[in-house]
């Protein structure tokens, strides 16, 4: 399996090499350069098999023969050895048609986790080959950053450089972060939105004077590998209900389209997906682009569900390469032109692509509170703002009743406290395990909404690529 720039500007790499690479040179995206396809047999031979051995099966034709399949097994079960629940990712029905699906069970209680604990043993695995020191730089507008930390604090070889907006994130979701006290972690608060942060990551990634010293690398959903983690759960849950002899639909709260994507290529690759359900806040510039053909970037909002506070959602760019028929040129122009005017207008024959698989909702914050409430009175289920946003679109689309709607509940919803007492007059405890998160000591550098002001942080203290 190889993999190729959605800007066509950079050679083909492995998996081994796309991992470690994390963005492409050109600025673009990584894609495999064809979609594995199962059979429904080997789908149906999914069901009743545990977790890990779901993610060997799914994940095997994208690694290609970088690890061998022991290799692989004996990696997924120690990434999901440490979920809180021996499911993995179980699934809880709410009524006949809608269900959950619980990604909170990992050790940083998000949906992140379910890729980055795979990711940093992926690093950890293919630096060992290597005589080479990896920087991770990082955006986060609230979990990536603590799951990624989590897999990567105390890792030989590897640094991690976490940029989140200062002031837009959960006290949860920030202690998560500046409570890992490990010498190759270092956490920055920038003055600014999650969008700020994430195109100084990408600038950084396209720096000669970064990239010539320093291995930089990413853990964003840019990474394939993580995205590459997050599409097993689909083909897990899809079996559980039937698949692939029954259709399934989920519905996706939705900001960088990494999640959802990674329920595109599940499609792509065979699995019956009767609908995708792009769930959006009120920073829908994806609901604008599927509904309307509008992918023109505003000013960040923010919200109870911060996660989703969002106006450029980079993984969109793998589904543009897919619908403009997987020409990179065209891609990287769209996009530079994109990146000028912050405007991109879909052409018809692109909307009515996106639309055979996606449908989109907008949610804003009454409609969120009302899911949650609803959730907890009807079913008795405690959910989070974004899972809540899920479950309002999940429960607002126009789909078949026979056919079971999921939503992915993407974090515990003691992370997001206030927000959920408000909503449902019940506070969510943390599990047990994280209990102590409040008397922990934190660790952070506020930093101004400069990309100099980044650059210098991290090249003073990161390690070069060959010591």
């Amino acid at each position: 399996m190889e993999y190729i720039s959605t800007r066509g500007g950079s050679a083909p790499l492995n998996f081994e090499q796309v991992t470690l690479a994390g963005l492409a040179g050109d600025g673009g995206l990584y894609v495999p350069t064809e979609w594995p396809k199962f059979s429904q047999d080997q789908i149906a031979d999914l069901a009743g098999l545990p977790y890990a051995e779901v993610a060997l099966r799914v994940m095997k034709p994208f690694v290609g023969d970088t690890l061998v399949e022991d290799e692989l097994r004996e990696l997924c079960q120690q990434a999901y050895g440490r979920f809180a629940h021996a499911a993995v990712t179980p699934l809880a029905q709410l009524d006949g048609q809608h269900w959950l699906l619980e990604l909170f069970h990992g050790p940083t209680l998000a949906f992140k986790d379910v890729a980055l604990q795979l990711l940093g043993l992926l690093f950890e695995k293919f630096l060992a080959r290597q005589d080479k020191h990896l920087t991770v730089v990082g955006a986060t507008s609230g979990d990536t950053g603590s799951a990624a930390i989590d897999a990567l604090a105390g890792r030989e070889k590897v640094d991690i450089f976490m940029l989140h907006p200062d002031g837009r994130i959960s006290d949860v979701q920030r202690r998560q972060m500046t409570t890992v006290l490990a010498p190759n972690v270092h956490n920055i608060a920038l003055d600014g939105s999650f969008d700020d942060a994430q195109a100084m990551v990408k600038r950084m990634f396209a720096d000669t004077e970064v990239t010539d010293r320093f291995a930089i690398s990413a853990v964003n959903s840019i990474n394939w590998a993580r995205l590459m983690a997050q599409i097993v759960y689909y083909f897990y849950a899809a079996s559980q209900l039937g698949s692939p002899a029954r259709k399934v639909a989920f519905s996706v709260p939705t900001g960088n389209f990494g999640d959802v994507f990674a329920g595109y290529v599940a499609a792509q690759m065979g699995l019956p997906v009767e609908r995708l359900i792009v769930a959006t806040n009120v920073n829908d510039i994806l609901h604008r682009a599927l509904s309307a053909g509008d992918y023109s970037a505003g000013t960040v909002t923010p919200t109870a569900a911060p996660s989703m506070d969002i106006q450029v959602s980079s993984n969109f760019e793998r589904l543009l390469f897919d619908l403009e028929g997987r020409d990179g040129a065209k891609t990287a122009a769209r996009m530079a032109a994109f990146d000028q005017t912050r405007k991109m207008a879909l052409p018809p024959e692109m909307q009515a692509a996106a639309r055979d698989i996606f449908t989109s909702h907008r949610v804003d914050a009454n409609d969120m509170s009302l899911a949650m409430r609803w959730a907890h009175e009807e079913s008795a289920q405690v959910i989070d703002p974004h899972t809540a946003i899920g479950l309002s679109a999940a429960r607002n689309a126009d789909i078949d009743p026979s056919v079971p709607i999921v939503t992915l509940a993407t974090a515990h919803p003691g992370k997001f406290r206030e927000a959920v007492e408000r909503a449902t007059g019940f506070r969510p405890a943390l599990p047990r395990r994280v209990g102590d998160l409040f008397d922990r000591e934190e660790a952070c550098d506020k930093l101004p909404g400069s990309y100099d002001a980044v650059k210098d942080y991290v090249t003073a203290r990161a390690t070069p690529a060959h010591g």
